[in-house]
């Protein structure tokens, strides 16, 4: 039984096991922001404003789809890695498999939705109109590319609780570079429009999770998936979902806020629109950490407290936290400091060069309060309590952003205000998680299985 596929992280020094674990993880997410930017780069030179304003405009629509269903994937990750700290090997096997088919039917269903809701979704959302046609061709295509993608996620998650992160970024580097490839040859070679962006992308996810799959799938796999074995079993299911829908009902909520900042965004023309969407990209790069040392924490924090050592998950999470907010904060820093050239990488228009770097300098000097915020959510699904970070975020960076929003936006229509909407709901939430993280019982989060 090959177990150099997981990694126990139950035992050794905890500070080496969280590093060493999201080490990988870093680079994973490095390589998938490099090659989404990429992705912008390529449209927004060959292919011009309008098109990267189409392009750029996806990021909160994407994820308000999938987003619920992400959530989901990491409640299994969750009942995975516990299961696999209590050394509890059939129901390791038993969520796993239920996960994958769960996976499949969601895919399959975002590419209905996906294809059939877009146009009507991006009318509402107020797309200017010489953007709106190549949005709805993005869109399209893109979704068409939805199993791959949710299953590409759903597999690598699963690697992931059971401890391994490396191979995860071997695929995702080979992903990178193939979508990288193809990119050049659909928009810049054939000049194929913004659809084939889209493609490239569903090409380069199938690859991975074809990949993801055949290892999965050996003969000595640590916990082998085998097609006749996916399935849905009910009291797996039930705890998955109970896990993952609160994870699920805050990234939709989240993005149901970050797609009505989309639509004040479009109110102000294609030029915000590209310049926000350019700003994305860069931001992105300050969520590495957070979304790796997310991850760690959450998995570290689950087989530990599944083996009962709860000392060395409140160690762990401690660590973890301390970690990515100093390295998330130095990447923003470093953002600000050359803000108007990063931001001209994606299109040399003075007016979109200078709404970006505005977003820039309001919105990042205080990122160590999203990364502080996701961690300690990460600590809380980690323990069982995917409620809580739910309830938070639910209250702070939907109600609150969307009532700041429509005030602010009603009493002056400029779109500074707009980007100060992240600072202060940022601020809210971190308060309230860090009073949590301090006086609550989060240790004890799974006594109730």
């Amino acid at each position: 039984m090959a177990i150099s596929q997981t990694q126990d992280l139950t035992v050794g020094d905890v500070r080496s096991a969280i590093l060493r674990f999201a080490a990988p993880l870093f680079l994973s997410q490095l390589f998938q922001q490099l090659y989404n930017s990429v992705d912008s780069l390529i449209v927004g030179n060959f292919l011009g404003k309008q098109a990267l304003a189409a392009v750029s405009s996806s990021g909160s629509l994407i994820f308000l789809m999938i987003g619920f269903f992400g959530g989901i994937s990491v409640g299994a990750g969750v009942v995975i890695s516990r299961y696999f700290g209590a050394q509890e090997r059939d129901k390791v096997l038993l969520a796993i498999h239920t996960n994958i088919a769960f996976g499949l039917a969601a895919g399959a269903f975002l590419t209905v939705f996906g294809i059939v809701m877009t146009p009507h979704i991006l009318r509402w959302m107020g797309t200017a109109p010489d953007v709106i046609d190549q949005s709805i061709v993005y869109f399209r295509v893109y979704f068409l590319g939805a199993v791959p993608l949710v299953m590409y996620n759903t597999l690598t998650g699963v690697m992931r609780a059971l401890g391994d992160s490396r191979r995860p970024l071997y695929y995702l580097i080979f992903s990178s570079l193939l979508n990288v490839a193809l990119d050049l040859l659909f928009v810049g070679a054939l000049h194929m429009g913004v659809g084939s962006a889209a493609a490239a992308t569903a090409l380069a996810q199938g690859s991975s999770m074809l990949l993801c799959f055949a290892n999965l799938s050996k003969k000595d796999a640590a916990f082998r998936v085998e097609l006749r074995l996916i399935g849905f079993d009910p009291d797996m299911l039930r705890e998955i979902v109970r896990n993952g829908i609160p994870a699920g009902v805050q990234n939709s909520v989240i993005s149901i806020a970050n797609v009505l900042v989309q639509t004040y965004i479009n109110s102000f023309g294609s030029d915000a629109m590209a310049a926000c969407g350019s700003y994305n990209k860069l931001e992105s790069f300050c969520f590495l950490p957070v979304m790796s040392f997310s991850a760690a924490i959450t998995t570290t924090v689950s087989q530990n407290l599944g083996a009962k050592r709860y000392d060395r998950a409140k160690q762990a999470a401690r660590f973890g936290i301390i970690v990515a907010v100093t390295l998330s904060e130095i990447i923003a820093l470093l953002l600000i400091a050359f803000s108007d050239t990063l931001v001209a990488l994606f299109n040399s228009d003075p007016a979109v060069i200078a709404i970006g770097s505005l977003q820039c300098r309001v919105e990042l000097p205080f990122f160590f309060l999203p990364c502080f915020s996701h961690s300690v959510a990460g600590v809380c699904r980690g323990a069982g309590k995917s409620k809580v970070p739910m309830f938070i975020m639910l209250s702070t960076w939907c109600l609150f952003r969307i009532l700041y929003l429509t005030v602010a936006m009603h009493i002056n229509h400029e779109i500074h205000l707009l980007f100060y909407a992240y600072p202060i709901t940022w601020t809210l939430s971190s308060i309230i998680f860090l009073i949590y993280f301090l006086k609550s019982d989060w240790l004890h989060g799974f006594d109730q299985y």
